[in-house]
């Protein structure tokens, strides 16, 4: 068995695979990850290995703890990984976007992949058929633009992101759902259509907190996994144990 950790900046996913089949997972927040964390090593002492993607504030006992525990990989920009990465700046690409582009080439072989991670911002990452990754893109995600409303005007509100009814708000809300939700949904579609006219068989997934809000509402036909950073994480540790 294998231990995904997972660490953001307030919460940390915890995961347990059974080769590439995820048999538990649950979301703690910093503060009580060594008690959590504890308690999945009790409860699954088949447990051999893990790999720690820490972006976030886990304490240096924390880290210390996991790697008493079990063999453990620490993902970093030199970590082995199965495709050949062509970002021009490479120590400065996200952790979390190495382990969406992992996930792709494996699930998803000799195929060209469009991964779309809809989180805090939202990520566009392209990896060829020939599992050569390129980059993409990086666009504030829907929590942000709310947020950017209310904290850069005046006088408009902070709300609840929120289907709109119609692309014509009727009042302040309705045009802030409109303009925020459309605009979204409107940039991904139309990103998706310019990576389908320069690739051949696309295939899209989307991925992140806020998949399930978005995907109903796209127009594009895409793969929605909300698990496919760690699974991407665990084929990451998959990788190295057979270097």
């Amino acid at each position: 068995m294998n231990l995904i950790i997972d660490c953001g900046n307030s919460f940390v996913k915890l995961a347990v695979f059974e080769a590439n089949r995820i048999v538990d997972k649950k979301i703690v927040d910093t503060e009580n990850f060594l008690k959590n964390f504890q308690n999945f090593i009790e409860i699954y002492p088949a447990i051999e290995k893990g790999i720690l993607s820490s972006v976030g504030n886990l304490t240096k006992s924390d880290v210390l703890a996991v790697q008493k525990a079990c063999r453990v990989l620490l993902l970093d920009h030199d970590t082995p990984v199965p495709f050949s990465n062509q970002y021009a700046t490479p120590k400065t690409l996200g952790i979390d976007r190495i382990a969406l582009v992992s996930a792709a080439v494996e699930q998803y072989k000799n195929k060209n992949v469009l991964v779309i991670d809809a989180g805090t911002c939202i990520t566009y990452d392209f990896v060829s058929e020939d599992n050569i990754y390129f980059g993409g893109g990086i666009s504030p995600g829907l929590q942000l633009r709310y947020k950017a409303l209310n904290n850069y005007t005046a006088k408009l509100p902070l709300l609840v992101p929120e289907e709109p009814m119609d692309i014509v708000g009727n009042s302040t809300n309705a045009a802030i759902h409109s303009g925020v939700v459309f605009g979204i949904l409107n940039e991904i579609d139309g990103n998706i259509s310019i990576y389908q006219g320069k690739y051949r068989d696309l295939t899209v997934i989307l991925t992140g907190g806020d998949t399930n809000f978005l995907s109903k509402q796209l127009k594009s036909g895409i793969f929605a996994n909300s698990n496919f950073l760690l699974e991407g994480l665990n084929s990451i540790l998959q990788f190295n144990s057979h270097e």
